[in-house]
């Protein structure tokens, strides 16, 4: 799979560049910090991003006015800029209606043009995103002086081949990273952007807060996060989560920020993401299931594709029974609404490949 770089320029003049790669429907990226969309390519940091989906999608991604290949020194940094860089790149790549995708700081972004143009928006997932930037969220005196510390280590150390300046923001972003994905990390923030441009970024993002705009979303959103985020904390994944109507949260085993190629949560991603957008209905691993035996066995009826009232009559069962034993086992599956059936019948085929159909019973 190959991918093209092109430019456009948004309203106040910044020059953005934008890769688009893969094919099928849209899913396009809003922009966060340190990308380069050349060298992202190449990167274990992101190339699984690009391969996974770009097999079943059209990938739009840009860089950040002030990153990567786009204008390095641009006057405004605020939320508004963002956002019409948003929609500069969407209408210079001529996209109709698409999926969108707001991964840590591309969240306050992405949500803000979910609200602005909810008939081009058809889906929005939130990946280790926030609404609140760390200056508005409830810190401590504490937390304050840490995160002095760390624009202190930026200032000093962001241009700089360190070996301290990496440890740090390496245990940060990726602390179960390999060697590789932390060396790729490094070297990718001191080619991203200049320090004093690093430092007005973070600026500009911790000042954001966009918590206003959360109950006028209308986009069904999917909200994903690590459990052990140390840069994002998901109490903010599920203050998004309860701020948008109907979102629906998935919580990662990970500790990661981003989650890397190779780590459970990776695929973990990969399956809900494809179920969100329209694809495979997300299923659980079969093995991490505590089901009973008549709930396996219901189950196995509805992947036949009985009805109810059938799989009540095959059982011996009142129905009202039988949707009971349906309900415990789509909470334990994590399923519900229309979904569901598929969602249990996938489960099913993956736990038992050839699994007859339960006898009836004194049959």
């Amino acid at each position: 799979m190959d991918q093209q770089i092109r430019f456009c320029t948004s309203p106040d003049g910044v020059r953005l560049a934008y890769a688009t790669c893969g094919a099928g429907p849209a899913l396009v990226k809003a922009a966060h910090w340190f990308t380069h969309v050349e060298l992202d390519w190449h990167s274990p940091l992101w190339r699984h991003w690009w391969t996974d989906l770009g097999s079943e999608h059209r990938i739009v991604r840009y860089d950040e006015r002030g990153c990567g290949m786009s204008d390095r020194e641009p006057a405004d940094l605020g939320l508004e800029a963002f956002t019409a860089d948003l929609e500069s790149v969407v209408d210079a790549a001529r996209l109709g209606r698409f999926a969108l995708l707001g991964v840590s700081q591309g969240g306050p972004t992405a949500i803000r043009y979910a609200v602005r143009h909810p008939d081009r928006v058809s889906h929005l997932v939130l990946c280790g995103a926030y609404a609140r930037g760390r200056r508005r969220r409830d810190v401590t005196p504490q937390q304050l002086a840490e995160e002095d510390l760390l624009q202190s280590i930026v200032r000093d150390g962001w241009g700089a081949a360190s070996p301290v300046f990496r440890q740090v923001f390496g245990s940060l972003l990726i602390p179960q990273g390999t060697e590789e994905q932390v060396g790729w990390l490094d070297e990718l923030m001191r080619i991203s952007s200049t320090p004093e441009m690093a430092v007005r970024l973070r600026n500009a993002w911790s000042d954001e807060d966009v918590t206003d705009l959360l109950g006028r979303v209308r986009t069904p959103t999917l909200v994903m996060h690590a459990r052990g985020d140390q840069v994002v904390p998901v109490e903010e994944a599920r203050l998004l989560a309860s701020g948008i109507p109907d979102a629906r949260l998935v919580l990662l085993d990970s500790e990661n920020h981003v989650p890397m190629a190779g780590e459970p949560a990776w695929q973990v991603i990969l399956r809900e993401l494809r179920a969100f957008l329209g694809g495979s209905p997300a299923v659980p691993e079969p093995a991490s299931i505590p089901l009973s035996p008549r709930e396996l066995d219901v189950l196995r009826l509805v992947a036949t594709g009985l009805t109810n009232e059938e799989i009540a009559d095959r059982l011996f069962l009142s129905v009202r029974t039988v949707e009971r034993h349906l309900s415990n086992a789509y909470v334990k599956l994590q399923v519900s609404g229309r979904s569901a059936r598929a969602a249990a019948a996938a489960f099913v085929a993956r736990r038992e490949p050839r699994a007859p159909a339960p006898p009836r019973p004194g049959g």
